[in-house]
């Protein structure tokens, strides 16, 4: 749902709440190598699966419903929904009410779904709202976002119950590689998305603004409100939204409204799918689901279940310790012969995977995915330098017969981490320095912003950058020297 680039450079935004000036905080992109990942999303068209996989599933809901005036009286609608109304505003229009006529009349059989998983995944979300001290409707908002699947896969590579993109998911601490992706770990990425949620509704100061924020990003809704006369609600700059954020806060309200008035919708309980009973077991080494399956007379769907965020059916060997949950039968079995099973579930399959691995490094294995917009005057050769991969290689992940390339056009291109990291590093080096007075001082890049200065040393902020250098406002130029410590 989500929508950005797959390096780390996440656009970072404001955390300070909205005033009459809007704030200058919003990050924008690094360099003009990285492009603005909220662009990307809505270029990205096409549904798209991870490989190896066919558990990969992505519940499209319907956008641009158009409402249909019947029997039903809108009053009872607007009576209900405010009686249900805790923090977030629940506003009854046509629209949200085309979404509720969806819920409960046209694909009913999708509302039976999360009537079925709901009690699965609440629980957890009401623990970690809590944590945050959000407000508990937002465990609904899951529904909207995934189908309440910690597999789900969108068109634009979002992930998991709440439909991280890479560089969002990494900024929040989720890290996701050929072998475990935490995106789809329920209780990593519902922790996460309650942080997210918590710094959009910081930066907004409003509820159905963050739900849009959520949706298309804090730059979108930013540039909503500026185009809308610097509006504050979701409604009044609801025409300058993306098409799929206008849809996106009455979904949620109407999904609410469903989840809370089935029984006036003629549903009936039909049970709930159940996780199987499970326990933990700490793993620091490789370890095959399938023969550890075979040898405690388990399955390896129960395994794959209860560890959605294992990407091949087996941990990786990485130094680290990994929690996986598996079956209460599989933790009787261990205890009667613990060693020797986990030995031959720590050998069987290994070789096998790790050249399975090595090939996948001669194509984008080891590789992060960013997506270049094409300047005017750029050519294949320069662009594959600037990002030392080849021509031939471009070509190859952009299905380019030949060498010509437009200005506008969005390429992928697949860098190597440790490539990105090194030229980072160089960057900063190259704009920090120390005045005669002692003082250490930054060169303002072009893309640079005060929030994205701060984040770039220890215990610096926003408003301490102001105050060193006298700034009455936010506005910076490229080439602009800058004090961030003394």
């Amino acid at each position: 749902m989500k929508k950005g680039c797959y390096f780390f450079l996440f656009i970072f935004f404001s955390l300070q709440a909205f005033s009459q000036d809007l704030p200058e905080e919003i990050i924008h992109p690094l360099d003009s190598v990285v492009v603005d990942s909220l662009e990307i999303a809505q270029a990205e068209e096409e549904m798209l699966y991870k490989e190896d996989s066919a558990d990969y599933v992505y519940y499209s809901l319907p956008t641009d419903l158009e409402y249909i005036p019947g029997d039903d009286d809108p009053t009872v609608f607007r009576d209900r929904l405010s009686c249900i109304q805790q923090k977030i505003p629940f506003v009854y229009n046509d629209k949200v009410h085309a979404f509720i006529n969806y819920f409960t009349v046209r694909d009913r059989e999708y509302t039976r779904l999360m009537m079925r998983r709901k009690n699965m995944f609440f629980p957890l979300f009401e623990k970690y709202l809590a944590k945050y001290n959000l407000p508990d409707e937002l465990k609904y908002l899951a529904i909207i976002e995934s189908g309440l699947n910690p597999r789900a896969v969108s068109r634009a590579r979002a992930v998991g119950l709440w439909q991280f993109m890479s560089a969002t998911g990494k900024y929040y601490g989720l890290n996701n590689d050929w072998y475990v992706d935490d995106r789809m770990d329920p209780e990593k990425a519902t922790d996460a998305a309650c942080r997210y949620l918590k710094d959009l509704y910081r930066m907004f100061n409003d509820w159905e603004l963050a739900l849009a924020a959520y949706n298309t990003g804090p730059g979108n809704v930013r540039k909503a409100i500026r185009r809308s006369g610097y509006q504050k609600s979701f409604w009044e700059i609801y025409p300058n939204l993306p098409r799929e954020t206008r849809s996106y806060v009455p979904q949620f309200v109407a999904i609410i409204y469903t989840m809370n008035h089935l029984d006036q919708h003629n549903f009936f309980d039909e049970g709930e799918e159940m996780l199987v009973r499970s326990d933990t077991l700490r793993v620091n080494r490789f370890l095959n689901f399938e023969t550890l399956a075979n040898l405690t007379g388990s399955c390896t769907e129960d395994l794959q279940k209860l560890n959605p965020s294992i990407q091949r059916n087996a941990i990786p060997e990485t130094g680290r310790t990994f929690v996986m949950r598996i079956p209460l039968t599989v933790k009787e079995k261990l205890t009667e012969d613990r060693v020797a099973i986990l030995d031959s579930a720590s050998r069987v399959g290994k070789k096998e995977l790790e050249l399975l691995a090595k090939t996948m490094q001669g194509s984008t294995y080891g590789r992060e995915r960013i997506v270049y917009k094409v300047k005017s005057g750029d050519v294949l050769g320069s662009i594959a330098l600037r990002n030392r991969v080849s021509v031939a290689d471009i070509k190859k992940w952009n299905n380019l017969r030949g060498d010509v390339i437009r200005t506008g056009q969005r390429l992928n291109i697949w860098i190597k981490t440790n490539t990105r990291n090194t030229a980072t590093a160089s960057t900063r080096a190259n704009t920090t320095a120390t005045d005669l007075q002692g003082r250490k001082t930054y060169i303002v890049q072009a893309g640079d912003t005060l929030w994205d200065i701060s984040r770039k040393f220890n215990g610096l902020t926003i408003e301490k950058i102001k105050t060193l250098n006298k700034l009455t406002n936010s506005k910076i130029q490229p080439g602009q020297k800058l004090i961030v410590g003394i």
